[in-house]
């Protein structure tokens, strides 16, 4: 998705972008949702159902070469930045079209042409990489911003308060983009997480924005202020977007849970009533968009998550040998 411009709220062909985008990853979500119920998928998914105007929000605020950092729930934020759908789909598929050649699956998304440094396995695992690649921007001065996306969870990991410490002492232009979606897995932020997150940002002298993370012009605007602020040098910025997991912390998590539960389902159900894209389509239909217009939209993005499944199903699998290549450098025997 290209940068927009600076202002106080986006266009109506702005929003129109954002409608879309948003779309893309909720329709092709929602089909990795159906086909792990088909027992189709060769691994778990982590799904972004819910969260989708975050991720889309903050990325339409940054140009290409800016960095990102995810998480391992980050189709969202592969997405967003411009990832294609299709390598996406073979990926998580396992197969040699894949975006890292069928060797990462979903939880390691990553392009680097498109300033996606990688979605991440290991629970706040991009904070390191971004601030490292922040600290790069600064040392080439090319004007780079980097982004991490994390959970709430991920907010106890102690390479969280160092990437805060350091960032803050050298002004790094990093932004920290807290997705506040209530868990840790299973268990809900307030069993686990003292105090409010975003304090833990002031503490280090970091602007904070604490923001309705299901809207998606909220988020806009906070990102379009994090980022600049972070571009023109004056050091890291912090962002606390709410929202919530409608999906579970995993598909099939039923069986980890033996029966357990976690949350009720009024819960979810209140929350699935906050639904970030419904609400942006009620705007644009309110602002004078046609619903016929919208309904085609959702056509055509229907046929790219079947034409990216179709790639991925078509597709050879991946090749087990290049795991020397990858992970053991000449030690092929």
């Amino acid at each position: 998705m290209t940068t927009v411009e600076q202002g106080l709220s986006p266009t109506r062909e702005q929003l129109l972008a954002l409608y879309e985008r948003m779309l893309l990853i909720r329709r092709m979500e929602e089909r990795l949702r159906a086909d792990v119920a088909a027992g189709d998928l060769p691994s778990a998914v982590h799904l972004y159902i819910g969260q989708e105007a975050i991720a889309t929000g903050v990325c339409a605020r940054l140009y290409e070469a800016d960095w990102i950092t995810s998480t391992h729930r980050g189709h969202g934020h592969y997405l967003a930045k411009g990832g294609d759908p299709r390598a996406m789909m073979a990926e998580i598929w396992g197969k040699r079209t894949g975006i890292c050649k069928g060797m990462g699956g979903s939880m390691h998304v990553a392009d680097f042409s498109k300033g996606i440094l990688g979605a991440n396995g290991i629970v706040g695992g991009g904070f390191a990489i971004a601030t490292g690649a922040a600290f790069a921007s600064r040392l080439h001065k090319d004007g780079r911003v980097a982004v991490a996306f994390f959970g709430d969870g991920a907010s106890n990991q102690g390479v969280f308060m160092e990437s805060l410490n350091v960032s803050s002492l050298w002004k790094l232009p990093l932004v920290l983009v807290c997705e506040h979606n209530q868990f840790a897995e299973f268990t809900p932020s307030k069993d686990c997480t003292s105090g409010e997150i975003s304090d833990r940002a002031r503490a280090f002298n970091i602007p904070v924005s604490v923001i309705d993370g299901n809207d998606v012009t909220a988020v806009w605007k906070a990102a379009g202020d994090a980022i600049e602020h972070a571009r023109r040098g004056a050091g890291p910025a912090y962002i606390e977007a709410k929202t919530y997991r409608i999906q579970g912390h995993l598909e099939a998590e039923d069986l980890f849970l033996a029966g357990g539960r976690y949350r009720e389902k009024s819960e979810i159900e209140e929350w699935r009533a906050r639904c970030p894209i419904d609400r942006l389509r009620a705007r644009l239909l309110s602002d004078g968009a046609r619903a016929q217009d919208l309904d085609a939209m959702n056509t055509d993005i229907l046929a790219q998550v079947e034409d990216a499944v179709q790639f991925a199903r078509e597709s050879e699998l991946a090749d087990p040998e290049l795991a020397f290549d990858l992970m053991f450098v000449g030690q092929k025997a």
